[in-house]
């Protein structure tokens, strides 16, 4: 009898261990999320923090895997105040006011190379687009560090107006360590 409960102790431990096995928790503290725009002045560099992120990646089981993620807009920060300010609170920027959050969500996880694709969708100022973000994911067992760098053309948001001093592409450079 004791024999019959320890083999089934064990193998509910050995199911939830596999069905867990993906899971992964992002430290938002040491997460970096940069973003580089060029324009005819030079390139502005800015940063945003506090991100959120539910990952349920496993390289043996992409079909299973999803990747949904936020940061607040508000965050946004390219070291000149007066900048940040017009970026977090202007219309014709992130307006974080009426638009606090930018989402992503994918909807498909496929191998690429020696990295991954995420495809899904990016959410900025109430805008949707699908995007593929390529991702390298260096896998430490018990932790881990996600890294992407992709780019995205700020008038299919309505991120600023036509022309001016902004570039047009901005390239968002990611880093995510994660855990157990």
């Amino acid at each position: 009898m004791k024999t019959k409960i320890i083999v089934a102790i064990l193998a509910i431990s050995i199911i939830c261990g596999f069905t867990f096995a993906g899971n992964w928790n992002a430290d938002a503290l040491k997460s970096k999320i940069r973003f580089d725009v060029d324009g005819p002045f030079g390139t502005v560099h800015g940063k945003f923090s506090g991100l959120k992120a539910s990952i349920r990646f496993n390289e043996n089981d992409l079909a299973g895997s999803a990747i949904t993620a936020s940061v607040e807009a508000g965050t946004v920060s390219t070291g000149i105040s007066l900048r940040n300010r017009d970026l977090r609170k202007k219309t014709q920027w992130f307006n974080a006011g009426k638009y606090p959050l930018i989402k992503f969500q994918s909807a498909k996880i496929q191998k690429a190379g020696k990295g991954y694709i995420a495809t899904g969708s990016l959410t900025m100022k109430g805008i949707t687009r699908t995007i593929e973000m390529p991702f390298t994911f260096t896998n430490n067992s018990a932790s881990g560090l996600f890294e992407s760098k992709f780019s995205i053309k700020r008038l299919d948001y309505k991120l600023g107006n036509k022309g001016g001093s902004v570039g047009d592409v901005i390239t968002i450079i990611l880093s995510v360590p994660v855990n157990k």
